[in-house]
């Protein structure tokens, strides 16, 4: 591998802390400090925090915006298949060469200084962003908020906050309320907030945090709300309700992500974005890994006539909800699941909404980490919700396990990691 290349030097960067998550500001700012500052130099920023959602609603705002004529650029998190995909410059995912480059010089900085690999690719991202012009930023946190690397922000025009539910609770703490505490603490004086839909205690601890700021909030079931179906969605903003083509995203969760994202827009000046542009950005949509039906690849040509394979990054309690959710309003075609979860995911707490819409499962260990449940232990941890799973060796095996002496088309859905899905797209998108 050349030493050079982004590949090699994201290698490089994973061993410069013992720890792959250390929350904390400190290192992040000292290394922007010898990059010269650039989260000073930004476009207007809205700033994303939440469990569930955060990435729909960047993709639902990235092509508002674009529709609207506006440079985006935009800051994700994980990527499915290559680290390029954290960073979109005015659109255009960052270059190999260009990523080389950056994250080498910020190797060379940093001078082998402890640092996590969010932290010191955090900082390369927000260089990328300063030097490159852009109308609008649009910028997710990594798991948390406060110490979150992308905090270091400080004048964000818009925070937007998705549904908050039990995730990453090791680091971010053992309750609903600590871990949105933690979350809303992106929200800042002057920059209004608008709020997905939350539980109660979660919705108390964001209220609470906004006043001490003095910020505006624009709460789901208060200032805003959405409704609708396959003909359209109606998104209600105070009295003014407004109405748009039904979003290109699979799964009724997506209405809310599409209603988040329209409410996001009335709470912005100058930017003009159009009732078209808004309806064209919801149609165009794309977002991969979240209920996307996979059309080609060798896991496709394994399938029989009329059968139909999906795959969905979501591995948290509220994802399970989710998918159950979905799975009411899917058709007749019966469920099969694949699934692998990594061990830091609360497995049945995700299986146990969805298990009752399900035929059959195989469960796989996640290729290449080290972090995954194994097959076996995956398996028998969803027998305990009532799920009929067995483990697969591989996700090629459990597709042929699943459609072994079935007559009726079925769907296949593999879930329950980010990397699972990764691992599947890149051989089969």
């Amino acid at each position: 591998m050349d030493p050079r290349s982004s590949d090699a030097i994201l290698s490089r960067l994973m061993m410069l802390h013992p720890k792959k998550i250390d929350l904390s500001l400190g290192r992040t700012l000292d290394l922007l400090e010898r990059l010269g500052r650039p989260q000073d130099r930004l476009p207007p920023v809205i700033h994303v925090a939440g469990t569930n959602g955060k990435g729909s609603l960047i993709a639902f705002l990235r092509a508002i915006f674009e529709a609207a004529g506006n440079r985006v650029h935009t800051y994700t998190s994980p990527h499915l298949v290559r680290f390029n995909e954290r960073i979109r410059l005015a659109g255009e995912l960052i270059s190999e060469t260009h990523l080389s480059q950056l994250l080498g010089y910020c190797e060379i900085l940093n001078e082998g200084r402890p640092i996590t690999f969010f932290e010191i690719t955090t900082a390369a991202a927000f260089r990328a962003f300063a030097e490159k012009p852009a109308d609008i930023l649009l910028l997710e946190t990594g798991l948390g908020g406060r110490f979150d690397s992308t905090n270091v922000v400080d004048r964000p025009i818009l925070t937007a906050i998705t549904p908050i539910s039990m995730d990453h609770v090791q680091f971010l703490g053992p309750t609903l309320a600590a871990i949105a505490s933690e979350k809303a603490a992106i929200q800042k004086s002057g920059a209004p907030s608008v709020i997905g839909e939350q539980a109660p205690e979660a919705a108390a601890v964001i209220a609470e945090q906004a006043a001490k700021a003095g910020v505006s909030l624009v709460r789901h079931g208060a200032e805003w709300g959405v409704s609708g179906g396959v003909e359209g969605i109606r998104v209600r903003y105070g009295s003014k309700i407004r109405q748009f083509p039904a979003p290109a995203l699979f799964g009724a969760h997506q209405f809310h992500n599409a209603g988040m994202a329209v409410a996001c827009t009335e709470n912005l000046t100058g930017f003009g974005i159009s009732s078209a542009a808004i309806a064209e950005g919801l149609t165009k949509v794309v977002w991969p890994g979240r209920m996307q039906q996979l059309t080609r690849g060798p896991l496709v040509d394994l399938l029989p006539s009329g059968w139909e394979l999906w795959l969905d990054g979501g591995h948290n309690a509220a994802a399970g909800v989710v998918l159950a959710e979905t799975a009411k309003d899917w058709g007749e075609k019966p469920l099969d699941l694949i699934f692998g979860m990594l061990n830091t995911k609360d497995l049945q707490a995700f299986l146990g909404p969805v298990a009752p819409a399900v035929r059959a499962s195989c469960a796989v260990t996640i290729p290449g980490e080290e972090a995954s449940v194994t097959a076996v232990q995956a398996a028998k941890d969803a027998r305990k919700v009532y799920l009929r799973s067995e483990p697969a060796e591989s996700i090629e095996s459990a597709v042929l396990s699943l459609i072994q002496n079935k007559v009726a088309p079925a769907r296949i859905l593999i879930c329950g990691s980010l990397y699972l899905a990764g691992t599947i797209l890149a051989q089969n998108a």
